[in-house]
């Protein structure tokens, strides 16, 4: 097992049977063609230094970050599907869109697909576990230990969802790709030449991980609700709703830190993202490896010092 050398800003996320890198010069989509080769497809990123100052300035930039991966992510996760021969046929509405907007009717879909995704994880999160938690007041007149309740209910069902979606066929693959990125990633900062034989070597959990971001999500929320008075539910959950932009920020600058420092604070913080990533992720094959690391390489800077963290 190699020790990291280098902390890199690369990141990426996995795909149907594919992966998307994200470098400060390049991002990429590398896919497993049903034909067994290997499809990449590349396009610019938005340098840093060309972003509005929304999503550069801290506690501030998370909630529009959030959306770019989520709207970026899912587009790439739709091309990825067509390429690899996984895409279903589209419905009614999906060719209505089509023929409404046109060339622009992926990005219309994509908008409505993270609008749903907001949606159902402020219900799954914000107002279930407030529903759930609110009967309870007579008995309990500690509202610390209320939100306590209310916080591992969120966890149980994060920790459930996932693992439900662990056991479907086509999502456990997702998650041997998930596995692949982390481990080429990992290859990588460790300075080891990018192949599946050195990559295989590295372990496939690492903590600036979507999945390590989403735990802290539920934990920052978990502290935020403590101070937020449980006199009126319906107060309660539109306070939640007015912080999520509050909760999602601290959350991101806290995944940063632990991205690029290692000491007790970052261990502990990660420490609960870090179990979670032994159910969303999955160890890869060869196969997969090989897709990571062509995408991986597509995104390296030539200087290298230009993508360090």
């Amino acid at each position: 097992m190699s020790s990291e050398c280098k902390k890199t800003s690369i990141g990426g996320q996995a795909l149907i049977e594919g992966i998307m890198m994200r470098g400060p010069e390049l991002s990429s989509m590398a896919v497993r063609l049903p034909n067994g080769e290997i499809d990449l497809e590349t396009w610019p990123t938005e340098k840093s230094n060309h972003k509005p100052w929304y999503k550069k300035t801290p506690f501030v930039r998370g909630i529009f970050n959030m959306v770019d991966t989520l709207t970026v992510g899912y587009r790439c996760l739709m091309k990825s599907a067509d390429k690899s021969g996984e895409a279903e046929e589209p419905d009614r509405f999906e060719l209505w869109l089509q023929k409404k907007f046109g060339d622009a009717a992926t990005k219309v879909i994509g908008a409505f697909a993270t609008l749903f995704a907001m949606v159902f994880a402020i219900l799954l999160f914000v107002v279930l576990p407030t529903a759930v938690t609110t009967p309870l007041r007579p008995l309990i007149k500690n509202t610390i230990l209320l939100s306590l309740i209310e916080g591992l209910i969120k966890v149980i069902i994060l920790v459930g969802y996932m693992f439900l979606c662990s056991r479907m066929k086509d999502i456990h693959r997702v998650f041997c790709y998930h596995g692949a990125e982390h481990k080429t990633i990992a290859c990588y900062e460790a300075m080891e030449e990018l192949t599946p034989e050195n990559a295989m070597k590295q372990r496939r959990f690492h903590p600036r991980c979507g999945t390590s971001f989403l735990f802290l999500v539920v934990l920052v929320s978990i502290l935020v609700g403590s101070f937020i008075s449980w006199e009126s539910v319906l107060v309660r959950m539109l306070l939640k709703l007015l912080l999520i932009p509050v909760v999602v920020g601290v959350s991101y600058e806290l995944i940063k830190l632990a991205g690029r420092c290692d000491n007790f604070f970052t261990r502990v913080i990660s420490a609960p993202g870090l179990w979670l990533q032994r159910i969303t992720t999955q160890e890869p094959d060869e196969g997969m490896l090989e897709v990571a690391i062509t995408a991986m390489k597509a995104v390296i800077p030539e200087d290298p010092n230009a993508d360090l963290w």
